[in-house]
């Protein structure tokens, strides 16, 4: 059975739709280099002004691994500069973290590290 021009065309103009659909979900969520080239140091503080950080976004934490770690802390953590044994912490030098809505605290739990500004808050709509 032959397919009409008409149906062919509404065929293609369905999947160039559903395509267009798939695109804005793969593209949703970005990427951000914590501290650009500088990477993951101390008076981070700043970095992300103008930017608009929504949940699933990534943020890549680059720093020489053994110098510095990543801890993602509560509210009061990231405010007092501390970490609790329940707290994720990561330390491979790459690390990629996923944000969750709302505040994302995050420190360097190396002793005086923190304290020193590396530490980073990020609201997430």
């Amino acid at each position: 059975m032959a397919v009409g021009r008409g149906s062919a065309r509404v065929a293609m103009a369905a999947l160039c739709l559903l395509l267009v659909v798939l695109q804005c979900e793969v593209t949703q969520a970005a990427t951000y280099v914590v501290g650009d080239d500088n990477g993951w140091s101390s008076n981070i503080g700043g970095w992300e002004e103008g930017k608009t950080f929504k949940a699933d976004d990534i943020l890549v934490f680059n720093y020489q691994q053994g110098a510095h770690n990543v801890v993602v802390v509560s509210e009061e953590g990231y405010d007092g500069c501390s970490a609790t044994p329940s707290d994720k912490v990561y330390t491979s030098g790459n690390d990629q973290i996923t944000l969750v809505k709302g505040l994302n605290n995050f420190i360097c739990g190396f002793p005086g590290h923190c304290a020193a500004g590396m530490k980073l808050q990020i609201s997430a709509s």
